[in-house]
């Protein structure tokens, strides 16, 4: 009888085992993210709060990363080339909190020293797509643009495809516009324009804040919260009516 309940047990001691460790393993790689999003808040952090340097020439842009120089704050001299603009629909921002509801980024080529550099200008309220090149919107001559350094936005397999026709991207990826607008060589990272604030007030520059959410470590403590029950569930049901054997098994077992 004592073969026949440990064969019984063989099974869900193994599927218990391998759920609890899959479980832990969850709990771990939470534990490591919280680390990782820690360390990206206190980067992040301490460069959007810099004074802002000159912005690399374009014989440095081949040695910049997204790791080592995203959100790095650079100001130059440049000028706007507003028949090539795109709008890139959004509806919000984690680091502009002045930024809520459906609307646009307006991004823009702009000739800066030494090459081509697109600066995401700033915000347009409203669902409604502006007029395109609003006059409003247009900036002559040179401007001493502040701003952010940041690196495109991945495309996604479920992000709607740019509206060429009507001047519409869905994701923040520069080099896609420049490439589909035939701007030319542009520079491998965009700048989130500060300042200045242009003279209608759209679209709307801003200030980058660092409001980026950490739950890593509550996700974590479900993880191993799930673990820990598995193993209750599993000690109780291994005591308990789990380890014995079906009467009619049993009479068959005597009467042999």
């Amino acid at each position: 009888m004592n073969v026949r309940k440990s064969r019984g047990l063989l099974v869900p001691t193994l599927v218990t085992i391998t759920a609890f460790a899959i479980l832990i393993g969850l709990g771990i790689w939470q534990l490591q993210r919280k680390a990782w999003k820690e360390e990206l808040i206190a980067n992040v952090t301490q460069r959007v709060l810099m004074s802002p340097a000159a912005l690399p020439s374009p014989r440095e842009w081949g040695r910049l990363n997204q790791t080592d120089d995203e959100f790095r704050r650079v100001t130059f001299p440049a000028e706007f080339l507003s028949e090539k603009e795109a709008l890139v629909y959004t509806t919000g921002s984690a680091f502009r909190t002045d930024v809520s509801g459906q609307g646009y980024w307006v991004f823009t080529p702009a000739r800066a020293p030494g090459g081509l550099v697109m600066v995401n200008r700033g915000f347009i309220p409203g669902a409604d797509r502006p007029k395109e090149g609003g006059a409003a919107r247009r900036v002559s001559g040179v401007v001493n643009i502040v701003g952010v350094m940041r690196w495109p936005e991945a495309t996604g397999t479920l992000s709607p495809k740019a509206d060429v026709e009507r001047n519409v991207w869905f994701v923040r990826d520069h080099l896609s516009i420049a490439a589909t607008k035939s701007i030319g060589a542009v520079a491998p990272f965009y700048i989130e324009q500060e300042s200045p604030m242009p003279p209608g007030g759209l679209p709307r520059p801003g200030r980058l804040t660092v409001n980026l959410s950490n739950y890593h470590l509550g996700y974590a403590l479900t993880w191993f919260g799930l673990a820990g029950v598995l193993l209750v569930v599993f000690f109780v049901w291994a005591k308990g009516d789990g380890r014995k054997i079906p009467d009619g098994k049993r009479r068959r077992g005597a009467s042999l």
